[in-house]
């Protein structure tokens, strides 16, 4: 079965709201190819999140990231000509028991792997952080390399390989030699275990910094943490990963009281973006409906301004 579903541009027609004297990006942008420099893809599932005993939800994103990025204005600071959006993972129609994060793996392994392969830098929008592990299996496997790697996250994602979820992606990536040096920015101390701590210490491969640090005692700026991340990573290719947990009180599988603000969160992807040899973007876990009846649709408008942030950038 194909679980990827390419789009077509009368697919999108709904979402447009058209005004007189003004012209969306979702009328301009290429729609189901690989014609952009950059390519739009969306996982809705999570099933990688509730195999890691987290809230599921992340599948309600996609969507409403496209309602919500498709009316950007088209001006000279966004061109339209670099986005394609290309499509989305449909594990809808399988039954929950069907699903299994290695089925996601694999596919999710083959669409980035062809849109690498032609040059293209991948943006992948939702889904759980169990998504980073295919994603720089494809990457790297496109590049005939291991990649590097930053992440802004609560957590580090690199639990033991007991199976496949979405708090050891980069665990898997690592211990395969797909992923080669990874960067960690405002890990929180209350949610690593102390054993892990102890291991990213003593990997060199591995480099971290924690929120307390930054925000609480002020050993250093937000600004040199995510330096210390680029300068740590920029021998070569770099993917780019943004957990929506990190951003204070966003809807994600691990929505958090305390982060980073939605400003600094643009921040960062400036940065990077800027100053990265970028190989792809991935934002993961958010949210615009948890399974425990919590909503909250500013996420999709959020994902929506970070997109924009990296794009332009």
């Amino acid at each position: 079965m194909n679980y990827f579903q390419k789009y077509q541009k009368e697919d999108f027609q709904h979402f447009i709201k058209t005004r007189p004297y003004e012209t969306k990006l979702g009328e301009k942008i290429h729609v189901g190819n690989l014609e952009g420099k950059y390519v739009i893809i969306g996982i809705p599932e999570s099933i990688g999140i509730k195999a890691n005993h987290g809230i599921g939800g992340s599948e309600s994103l996609w969507e409403a990231f496209l309602a919500s990025f498709l009316n950007i204005q088209s001006t000279k600071k966004l061109s339209e000509n670099d986005i394609s959006v290309l499509g989305y993972f449909d594990f809808y129609s399988l039954k929950n028991e069907e699903i299994t994060v290695e089925l996601i793996d694999n596919e999710v392994e083959k669409v980035i792997f062809e849109i690498t392969s032609k040059g293209k830098i991948p943006i992948v929008i939702g889904g759980g952080h169990n998504n980073a592990y295919p994603i720089l299996r494809g990457v790297s496997k496109a590049k005939n390399q291991a990649i590097n790697c930053i992440n802004l996250d609560a957590h580090t994602d690199f639990r033991q390989k007991e199976s496949r979820h979405s708090g050891n992606g980069f665990r898997y990536a690592y211990e395969e030699r797909f992923l080669k040096q990874y960067a960690i920015i405002g890990l929180h101390e209350n949610y690593n275990s102390q054993a892990i701590i102890n291991e990213i210490s003593a990997t060199l491969d591995i480099d971290f910094s924690f929120y307390e640090d930054i925000f609480i005692r002020e050993k250093l700026t937000f600004n040199d943490a995510i330096y210390q991340a680029i300068n740590f990573t920029k021998n070569t290719f770099t993917g780019i990963e943004l957990d929506l947990d990190a951003i204070q009180n966003t809807l994600s599988s691990a929505i958090s009281p305390c982060g980073i603000s939605s400003l600094q969160a643009r921040q960062y992807l400036y940065l990077t973006s800027q100053n990265c040899q970028i190989s792809y973007l991935h934002i993961a876990e958010g949210a615009t409906q948890l399974a425990n009846g919590q909503t909250d649709l500013l996420t999709a408008k959020l994902v929506s301004y970070l997109v924009s942030d990296f794009l332009k950038n």
